[in-house]
């Protein structure tokens, strides 16, 4: 049978890993941002099933196409690549309560971002 391939390349187990979570990671930030499959394909050029491809990790992106996705979800490119870190293996123990908060936060579509940054401002402006 051979080695597995995405798209037209083979690829190692690793890598075939690697683009399933960028996939993932790419539906979970789309999703977040109340944007469907179609209107993201639509902004960046695409079809809409190459970008049902890219989301389970059955094609492989090109950067162009990395960087027009991280410029349509406003975010930086880092966040597309940047893994979620495994609680399980870190020493600091489980996220405390506002790391999960920030994090519930970045994933908010960037007009709910900034009323929650105003509102910690003024929260901070208020207790000092």
């Amino acid at each position: 049978m051979g080695s597995p391939s995405i798209g037209m390349t083979t690829v190692t187990a690793e890598e075939k890993v690697f683009y399933q979570a960028l996939g993932q990671r790419i539906a979970k930030l789309r999703k977040a941002q109340n944007i469907t499959q179609v209107q993201l394909a639509e902004t960046l050029g695409l079809a809409q099933q190459t970008l049902a491809h890219y989301e389970v990790g059955r094609l492989r992106m090109a950067i162009t196409t990395l960087t027009a996705l991280a410029k349509a979800l406003a975010i930086p490119v880092e966040s597309l690549l940047e893994e979620e870190p495994d609680l399980r293996h870190s020493k600091r123990g489980p996220m405390s309560k506002l790391q999960q908060q920030l994090e519930q936060i970045s994933t908010l579509p960037r007009t709910k971002q900034q009323f929650v940054i105003q509102m910690l401002d003024t929260v901070l402006q208020q207790a000092s």
